[in-house]
């Protein structure tokens, strides 16, 4: 199987460095920029599966670089992760609106960053061509404009509820460990209690039902299809 290729855009030497060595060790195939307008030349010529886009770079930031990405067609179904240091004064919205798929917060741990982007992948590999992701005929996610169809009628999601249902529903009836959905919906993130997953799980099924999302006790949870 061929590696996914992985293009990070970042103005720091050190973080490109340790990002490189970090991917390559996990086979992916790895290529770098040190700003926006050499990443959007580098990701016109290798086509990347993934970019990682720091947010605060010189001449053009990530914003800018998300918004000029997103302008070419060989690039749409391209995963955009923006790279945000902590405590940045930075608006998660400009980003979406940008057309950027997720946010990842430095600095980072190998592993997490890893998982992260697995299920970056797992979650892009699920979506059809047109964006969108249909678990089952009467629910249809679109990953584009963060929005979810249940027969026929739109059902306007916070953004940990979209990531949570498309991660379950991107594999139907697989289990997914407690751990594994914290990692992969909520990261690093600090500010993470202990009932969160149980909170949104609730949430989810009081908009779309209770029979699509199984818990699995002591476990986990799982998506049903039918």
């Amino acid at each position: 199987m061929k590696a996914y290729k992985i293009l990070l855009v970042d103005d720091e030497n050190d973080i490109l460095d340790f990002l490189s060595y970090t991917l390559r060790k996990e086979n992916f195939e790895v290529y770098t920029a040190i700003d926006g307008k050499q990443g959007v030349e580098k990701a016109l010529e290798v086509t990347p599966h993934l970019i990682l886009l720091d947010v605060m770079m010189p001449n053009m930031d990530g914003i800018a670089t998300c918004e000029e990405l997103r302008k070419y067609d060989t690039l749409k179904n391209t995963i955009i992760a923006f790279l945000t240091a902590r405590g940045e004064d930075y608006s998660q919205i400009a980003g979406f609106d940008a057309g950027g798929d997720d946010y990842i917060t430095k600095p980072i741990r190998p592993k997490v960053l890893v998982s992260r982007i697995n299920a970056l992948l797992k979650r892009h590999n699920s979506v059809n061509n047109d964006g969108t992701h249909t678990p089952i005929p009467s629910i249809t996610i679109d990953r584009e404009r963060f929005v979810v169809y249940q027969d026929g009628h739109e059902v306007l999601l916070p953004k940990k509820e979209f990531e949570l249902l498309t991660l379950l529903s991107s594999k139907p009836e697989k289990v997914f460990l407690r751990e594994e959905i914290y990692t992969a919906v909520w990261g690093n993130e600090i500010v993470v209690g202990e009932r969160t997953i149980d909170v949104h799980i609730r949430k989810l099924r009081e908009k779309l039902g209770d029979k699509h999302i199984k818990t699995i006790k002591g476990v986990g949870y799982k998506f049903i299809p039918y």
